[in-house]
């Protein structure tokens, strides 16, 4: 339920009096509500203050970086704030549909023209979170050096640690990193999402597809394509239109199961030993 403390004072930072709430399915890292006032709807974010600080503060930002690109939607963020134990985040409500192959093939190219906007090195100017952990986006001048020491090793190490994975596999993830250079081609960096699973997407009903729950960094677009592939729920249009709008490097599909290293890598370190198998056979393809 929602505190009556958070109420408060987006009722007053709003200065809309709220007349009614509703909990969403779908959030498994934070409470997400619905809002109702006399004059709009909204969603909140809620969690906890101190098991993830600044986490709304990063969400905002990533979501005002893709926006300062004017390529793909994303819903405005009102503001962000912390209520007693607890933090929150106030978005615009965008009314959704199931997506089409029209939608599809807006959001592949929309997705293609944010990745043309770039920057000098691999990284961000802040850590921010996927999912529930931290995640370091100190810069790098090449993707293998960003994708070893920023993605693979601090989940690794988490992994090792807790015991989830065992010295033979870190070992191996030792051979990759030795060999990631030979594996791909260096592109500049890309602006990505960080976390484009089919639920970080929404289709409005007018047809525009609309960015939500980014891990932002400049980072190989490569690595966005390849989680859409991880779960699911990205039509073939998508692929058509974003390949036709910016072409990737030859072999792109032999190189998915790298990329995905990361968010199962994650998944392993967030939900337990179901992972262990999808990275072991992740892994293998590449030492």
């Amino acid at each position: 339920m929602l505190s009556a403390l958070v109420v408060s004072i987006i009722e007053q930072r709003l200065s809309e009096l709220i007349i009614n709430t509703s909990p969403m399915s779908g959030g498994s890292i934070n409470q997400v509500y619905s809002l109702q006032t006399a004059q709009k709807k909204y969603v909140v974010k809620v969690n906890s203050k101190s098991k993830f600080p600044q986490m709304f503060a990063c969400e905002a930002t990533g979501l005002k970086t893709i926006a300062a690109t004017a390529t793909i939607a994303i819903p405005n963020v009102l503001f962000f704030d912390d209520a007693g134990e607890e933090s929150f985040l106030v978005l615009e409500w965008i009314e959704s549909k199931r997506p089409s192959q029209s939608s599809f093939n807006h959001l592949g190219q929309q997705l293609a023209a944010m990745h043309t906007h770039s920057a000098e090195a691999f990284g961000f100017d802040g850590d921010n979170y996927m999912g529930s952990l931290k995640q370091s986006n100190i810069k790098h001048d090449t993707w293998a050096a960003f994708y070893t020491g920023e993605r693979l090793m601090p989940m690794v190490k988490i992994a090792v640690d807790n015991c989830l994975l065992s010295n033979r596999d870190e070992q191996f993830f030792e051979k990759l990193y030795a060999r990631l250079p030979g594996l791909f081609e260096e592109e500049k960096p890309s602006l990505i999402h960080g976390d484009l699973w089919s639920g970080n997407y929404i289709i409005a009903n007018d047809d525009a597809p609309y960015l939500i729950d980014p891990a932002v960094s400049y980072g190989h677009r490569e690595f966005d394509i390849a989680m859409t592939t991880l779960f699911g729920g990205f039509g073939r249009q998508f692929y058509r239109s974003y390949h036709e709008s910016f072409p990737l490097a030859k072999g792109w599909e032999q190189r998915l199961d790298l990329w995905n290293l990361y968010p199962l890598l994650l998944h392993l370190n967030l939900f337990g030993a179901g992972y262990l198998g999808q990275v072991r056979d992740g892994l293998a393809g590449y030492v």
